[in-house]
């Protein structure tokens, strides 16, 4: 006996809501599932072999709100820099054709495949007291980046920029260029263009990228430790002390690296549905 059309409909439509596709084979799925726990384990655990009184305690310490804030100011920072920097050129990598541009783009992502600590030593190269920018800057200015705020800065944006670069430059993309292309035809220049049309469309993009960048940043710890050492209030970062800490107090290291975990899911919460949408 064939079903009616009024009792095989529904069912069809059902299956059509769920997944019009059909259903996901186990193939799939597993390694799936398995991949979401073997991220999401290692946190849980951390969060459960927490101490509460060790977490308080690690939240009134001085050194922690030092650390903490030096971490927040040079990680707003290097933003800023990687701003002031980044925005052109993903602008020219997603807007100017050029001999090279892809050349110049793959060197933009070499920090993001470095070890750290080899950004550090890189680092160190360029803009240490010996360094082939930094001596002749010494002996210029008397000022060198290495274990000062501003060094911490310079590693910070060094490891921070490709990611600013490449998620700008997305957004961009994306924007497309038939506004571009409109407003040059009402005659208006390629700066105007740029600050009246492209950065307005663009700017859900390069607010995610600046967002990302930022804790990136604020992460960051090989090429700081190589780069700038790690003294107290002056060059002492969050991950720092972490590492510090971990070597004589392991509890204090929970409860640091809790703090941290805090503020990733921050940034996370931030970017949910407004610019890591994809559908």
């Amino acid at each position: 006996m064939t079903a009616s059309p009024t009792t095989a409909a529904p069912a069809t439509d059902r299956a059509a809501a769920t997944d019009p596709l059909g259903r996901a084979p186990l193939a799939l799925l597993l390694p799936a599932i398995a991949a979401v726990v073997l991220l999401v384990v290692p946190l849980v655990a951390m969060v459960a072999s927490a101490d509460p009184t060790a977490l308080w305690d690690a939240l009134g310490s001085p050194m922690l709100q030092e650390a903490l804030w030096l971490s927040v100011l040079t990680s707003t920072l290097a933003m800023m820099v990687c701003l002031l920097l980044g925005l052109p050129l993903a602008w020219v990598l997603a807007r100017v054709d050029f001999r090279g541009r892809r050349l110049v783009r793959a060197l933009v992502t070499v920090p993001m495949v470095l070890p750290p600590v080899v950004a550090g030593i890189a680092l160190r190269s360029a803009f240490g007291r010996s360094g082939i920018v930094g001596e002749p800057l010494l002996d210029a200015t008397g000022f060198a980046f290495p274990y000062t705020v501003w060094g911490v800065v310079l590693a910070h944006v060094f490891v921070s920029l490709p990611f600013v670069v490449i998620s700008m430059e997305g957004g961009l993309r994306s924007a497309g260029t038939r506004y571009d292309a409109a407003a040059a035809v009402l005659g208006a220049s390629r700066w105007t263009t740029f600050r009246r049309v492209t950065v307005p469309l663009a700017l859900p993009g390069i607010a995610a990228g600046m967002l990302l960048g930022w804790a990136r940043s604020l992460g960051e710890f090989g090429a700081t430790i190589t780069f700038n050492g790690n003294y107290p209030g002056t060059t002492q970062t969050m991950p720092t002390l972490i590492y510090v800490a971990r070597q004589s107090d392991t509890d204090a290291a929970l409860a640091l690296s809790l703090v941290m975990l805090a503020f990733s899911v921050a940034v996370l919460v931030v970017l949910r549905d407004r610019w890591l949408v994809t559908a």
